[in-house]
């Protein structure tokens, strides 16, 4: 049996990517703050903690539930995260600090745990859900550029740590994507700008004219999971529609 954490996989991106890695026959514990969310995941290999990525003790007891039910994590992909729009001159340092937590922080901190006893192993798959914010810049989400270079740093780092262990660490970089965060940053920059909502989609459109979807992000987490990519480790590969390269 193998198994798989998502963290934030009761929504969006990391929900397809648990649905996929479950019906590929994975047993798959997703964590998240709602646990109506995680209830919404519905499938018989998909297991739902409530757990926040920024607290180590949340994070400790996500790890000591999930191995006591279902074993040690073969397979972790770190996929929480959010993100605030506002000019830098406007964003505070609580703000600043918060984007950093759950994106980089977090990050770190959901897969940190595993990462012995992967080693030990000599087996594991570990995938960051980045972003082609951590490729480029974008203006008004100052926080989350940076965390999300951060994140492609992290996972540079691991991979070279780990790369004689037979641990694969990566990071997929989605483009604006069909999610409920996008449908927040659409609301805010027509909100903002006073442009309509399709005038707002069209601006944010990739140079194939449209977003990418969930699906087609989770059907690159299950590539770099399998065996085909185990020669694989330290890339970030983009999901964008040609946005970046």
């Amino acid at each position: 049996m193998t198994h798989a954490l998502v963290t934030g996989g009761g929504s969006g991106i990391g929900r397809a990517i648990a649905l996929a890695l479950a019906e590929g026959g994975n047993e798959v514990t997703i964590c998240g703050r709602r646990q109506a969310a995680l209830d919404s995941v519905a499938h018989p290999r998909v297991h739902g903690i409530v757990a926040d990525v920024t607290d180590p003790a949340s994070v400790a007891m996500l790890y000591d539930q999930a191995r006591a039910a279902r074993g040690a994590f073969d397979i972790v992909v770190a996929n929480a995260g959010a993100a605030i729009s506002a000019t830098a001159t406007k964003v505070t340092l609580d703000g600043w600090n918060a984007s950093l937590a759950v994106n980089l922080t977090g990050a770190f901190l959901s897969v940190q745990p595993a990462l012995a006893a992967m080693t030990k192993k000599g087996d594991g798959r570990i995938v960051f859900i980045a972003s082609t914010a951590g490729l480029k810049g974008y203006p008004y989400v100052a926080p989350y550029v940076a965390a999300k270079h951060g994140v492609i740093g992290l996972m540079r780092a691991l991979a070279a740590e780990t790369a004689k262990s037979g641990v694969t660490v990566n990071a997929v970089c989605p483009g604006f994507a069909e999610t409920e965060m996008l449908t927040r940053s659409l609301d805010e920059i027509a909100a903002k700008t006073g442009r309509s909502a399709a005038e707002a989609r069209a601006a944010l459109a990739n140079p194939q004219g449209r977003f990418v979807t969930p699906d087609e992000v989770a059907a690159a987490v299950l590539w770099l999971v399998s065996d085909a990519a185990r020669s694989v480790t330290g890339q970030a590969i983009s999901v964008s529609g040609g946005e970046t390269w």
